[in-house]
């Protein structure tokens, strides 16, 4: 999810930062990425290059983290209309700085809760393909390869599915309920209430 958030705040900031062609260009390029399914992206990708844990997570990062740049973009588009943006423009601070010293503290949080809200759909995808048998190699141990393993002595020994699916529905249960107190504690209008 680092590569991921790092991908979504440098596209939607770059895009909402500087809008026109750039803007339409990234947006159209966006559109046609998220069209396809991510556990189909990460598959095709996954089947050319052959499984392995770096590529998985280069599929997995790439795939969520465009995906996430329009949220990223919405806050971009949102803090560069405020009065401190016009300020810094207005005393000549180049386009860098402003989106250094201004943009990006403004738009970290929706990030940091993209990234922690990503983390659960990033664990499905990986255990989803390790069950096919096309994510980490079988000798590394996975929720998905465990589910994939275990699958043939269910009648007989059922912990050996049952163990392993509540790992992997806990842990992506905490995931989204670790990113849901992140985006009510770091969303100013929330704190209001």
């Amino acid at each position: 999810m680092l590569l991921g958030t790092t991908l979504s705040v440098t596209i939607g900031i770059v895009s909402g930062y500087f809008g026109g062609w750039i803007d339409m260009l990234f947006q159209r390029l966006i559109d046609a990425w998220i069209a396809f399914p991510a556990i189909i992206f990460v598959m095709v990708l996954i089947s050319v290059t052959g499984p392995g844990i770096w590529w998985l997570t280069l599929a997995i990062g790439m795939q969520l983290g465009v995906g996430s740049s329009r949220i990223i973009r919405s806050a971009t588009l949102s803090v560069k209309s405020m009065p401190f943006v016009e300020a810094a423009r207005s005393l000549g601070a180049a386009n860098p700085r402003i989106l250094a010293r201004h943009i990006l503290p403004n738009v970290i949080a929706p990030a940091i809760t993209l990234a922690t809200l990503g983390l659960g759909s990033a664990i499905l995808i990986e255990s989803s393909l390790s069950f096919l048998g096309l994510g980490v190699p079988p000798d590394q141990p996975t929720w998905g390869g465990l589910l994939s393993q275990g699958r043939a002595f269910m009648l007989d020994a059922p912990w050996l599915v049952i163990v392993p699916g509540m790992a992997l529905s806990l842990a992506v249960f905490g995931f989204n309920m670790l990113g849901d107190a992140l985006r009510d504690l770091l969303d100013p209008r929330l704190r209001k209430a």
